[in-house]
């Protein structure tokens, strides 16, 4: 007999909350998992696919928009349409469909030809892959992090929320240590040849393993159901914006200061220490694994905190953490393993403070009618503009001469996204979603 924690869901359909949990986390691992397994492969199978002596002036171009800029840029297209299917046609429906584009864009990337073998078909594949990719992982947050939520119990939709990043770190950590074991076993020119085709590989079979897991779960979405049935009218593209302006508004200045701290703290710091104070690169990557670990487990620890004393309290924690720390912090760096660590997980405490709420609080701005769109592409956007520009700006200041201008940048964001949330953001951890 199953052990699950049953509840009657909103369609008056039994369902496990555990495996609605499962669904959900599950399929973003994989998700996640692809994302990065491109991230920490490019280095290695670029010069295949954009070879300098092609004597193309397209190949350096695709090669550049490929590598920096295709992923992020389709992430806010994602959000919307992905979003508005699964208000139209239920999130179930959306989690499928996102984890079929992504295995299909990993089985693209893992197959494709190189440029001796095609010419400049092999970039155009490559960036077509990146382009499906970029459109699921938009996607993915839109429909998932809602699905999580209203999966979740009353009192417990900051802990099902925390397991969004719980499940994207997980990703993380499986794609850097296949890469990393690959990396040390194999010879350089087998890794280049066909090593770096195997993650890519992996992962199209783990997004079968994702489906059927989400072939299980339930739908959340009443609204979508109505609409099936032909008793609701359709929600249009941009009706959460017509409707809702001042909650999608809202989830920028949310998200701002969250994902430029999100997307330094958990990638960049280990670069930004080797450009800043000649961190040894092996150490910086050791640092970064731990840290990881460590931002995974605070997640539920937080979610759960989140449900006790609310959002608000957690996301005016993280703005003043990152308001006040980020120029000290990084002026403690050194070249010594301990204060990258120490400088790393102070840091993810109180970035954990924003993520293991902030599927929970997007979801709760918005009605279920435009739940997913509404959450959805307001977030990916200010990811891909704020969130996917960190680096750069990071290396762009240090290559200026002004590498200390960068922790200042991520204090004067989260001043922005501190006074939406002490003065723009209400409580809504004891409201029922709408």
């Amino acid at each position: 007999m199953s052990t699950s924690p049953v509840v009657q869901s909103p369609l008056g359909i039994p369902k496990s909350r555990v495996r609605q949990l499962m669904a959900a986390s599950i399929g973003n691992v994989v998700e996640w998992y692809d994302w990065y397994a491109y991230t920490f492969l490019a280095t290695v199978f670029s010069a295949q696919i954009f070879p300098d002596s092609s004597g193309n002036s397209l190949v350096p171009l695709l090669s550049s928009f490929a590598v920096f800029a295709v992923g992020f840029f389709m992430r806010p297209l994602g959000g919307l349409l992905v979003g508005a299917f699964a208000d139209r046609y239920g999130r179930k429906s959306a989690m499928t469909f996102t984890i079929i584009l992504m295995g299909g864009g990993s089985l693209l990337l893992g197959l494709t030809p190189t440029y001796e073998a095609v010419g400049l078909l092999s970039p155009v594949i490559l960036t077509l892959a990146r382009l499906i990719q970029g459109l699921s992982v938009g996607g993915e947050f839109a429909a998932a992090t809602t699905f999580l939520v209203e999966s979740a119990p009353p009192r417990r939709r900051g802990l099902f929320s925390s397991f969004q990043y719980v499940s994207t770190t997980i990703g993380q950590l499986i794609a850097s240590g296949l890469a990393a074991v690959l990396t040390s076993t194999l010879v350089k020119e087998d890794m280049s040849s066909y090593g770096w085709r195997i993650p890519f590989l992996v992962g199209a079979l783990l997004s079968l393993v994702g489906l059927w897991i989400r072939k299980g779960a339930d739908e959340t979405s009443a609204v979508a159901e109505e609409i099936q049935r032909g008793e609701a009218k359709r929600p249009g593209m941009f009706e959460f914006l017509k409707l809702h302006p001042k909650s999608a508004l809202t989830i920028v200045g949310i998200t701002i200061a969250g994902t430029v701290a999100y997307y330094t703290w958990t990638s960049f710091l280990p670069t930004y220490a080797q450009i800043t104070v000649s961190f040894d690169k092996a150490e910086s990557l050791q640092v970064g694994t731990i840290s990881l670990v460590f931002f995974m487990l605070l997640q539920p620890l937080l979610g759960l905190l989140s449900d006790k004393i609310g959002r608000k309290p957690m996301l005016i924690a993280f703005g003043l953490g990152f308001l006040i720390l980020p120029v000290p912090l990084l002026g403690l760096l050194t070249d010594s393993f301990a204060s990258l660590l120490v400088v790393q997980m102070i840091g993810m405490v109180f970035l954990g403070c924003f993520t293991s709420v902030s599927a929970a609080v997007n979801s709760e701005l918005f009605p279920t009618r435009v739940r997913a769109a509404g959450a959805g592409f307001p977030y990916s956007l200010t990811v891909a503009i704020f969130g996917g520009t960190a680096p750069l700006i990071g290396t762009a200041l240090q290559k200026a001469g002004n590498p200390e201008m960068f922790p200042w940048y991520m204090s004067a964001l989260a001043l922005i996204s501190t006074l939406v949330y002490v003065f723009v953001l209400r409580e809504t951890k004891d409201e029922p979603l709408r």
